[in-house]
């Protein structure tokens, strides 16, 4: 007869219902350990559509090809963050996206290509979701626990940036203005990217005016339109008194 594994090695006992548990610590030990190997202090979130197409890739004539600019403010956004914030012993405001295409593949890519550091929270999907290419390696994870991707999103963050995006984008952006609201956690910049777009797809005085929100929760959201006014959003939020 042979040994019987150990309950480590045991990778069906690891998948099973008991472990739940166990699985839930992991999902939040792996990413915490390589961040920190990482020396990453601090990240700014950026959510937005897998569906935005990069330039090289829009299909002219379509709708969603409209959307290009807001790829190439979330690239030079990662571009101007990255640049000013990250040396070689310690990484300040280091982008961090969902991991896949669209907004979050310009985040990341946008850091590559200025030989910067940028984090990706990838989760597995009935459509499976690939990592973009532009990812640093070591700082690529893969969640099956929604929970704690989302609280690995908001440890660090010092912003969050929104670009369009669909059920997700919106997901993110209210748990964080939530979060905010409640006291949760520390105030932060919670930037809208293009004013035009969420004030049509959200009717946020008429939440304030009916009583539904507080007048004063509007000003927990900035509205923005390039990625030289968010960075100047950022600024003035961390130098204020």
């Amino acid at each position: 007869m042979k040994n019987p594994l150990k309950a480590y090695e045991n990778i069906d006992f690891l998948k099973s219902p008991h472990c739940r548990e166990i699985r839930l610590q992991l999902e939040h030990l792996h990413p915490e350990v390589m961040m920190s190997r990482n020396n990453i202090n601090s990240t700014i979130v950026l959510f937005g559509s897998a569906r935005v197409p990069s330039p090289e890739k829009a299909e002219a004539g379509t709708k969603i090809a409209e959307l290009v600019p807001f790829y190439e403010e979330a690239r030079k956004l990662s571009q101007i963050v990255s640049t000013t914030c990250q040396t070689n012993h310690e990484c300040e405001y280091v982008i961090i996206t969902g991991g896949g295409g669209g907004i979050m593949e310009a985040g990341n890519r946008g850091a590559q290509e200025v030989g910067a550091k940028s984090i990706a929270l990838n989760i597995t999907l009935p459509h499976e979701q690939e990592p973009n290419p532009y990812v640093t390696e070591d700082l690529c994870f893969c969640f099956h626990y929604f929970s704690m991707r989302k609280m690995h999103f908001l440890q660090r963050a010092k912003a969050v940036c929104i670009f369009p995006g669909g059920f997700g984008t919106f997901d993110e952006l209210f748990e964080a203005l939530t979060l905010i609201q409640t006291g949760k956690i520390e105030p932060m910049p919670v930037i809208l990217f293009g004013a035009e777009h969420w004030k049509r797809i959200v009717d946020w005085e008429y939440m304030a005016e009916y009583g539904l929100i507080n007048p004063k929760d509007l000003d927990l959201i900035t509205f923005c339109d390039t990625a030289e006014e968010a960075w100047a959003t950022i600024g003035a939020f961390y130098t204020s008194d």
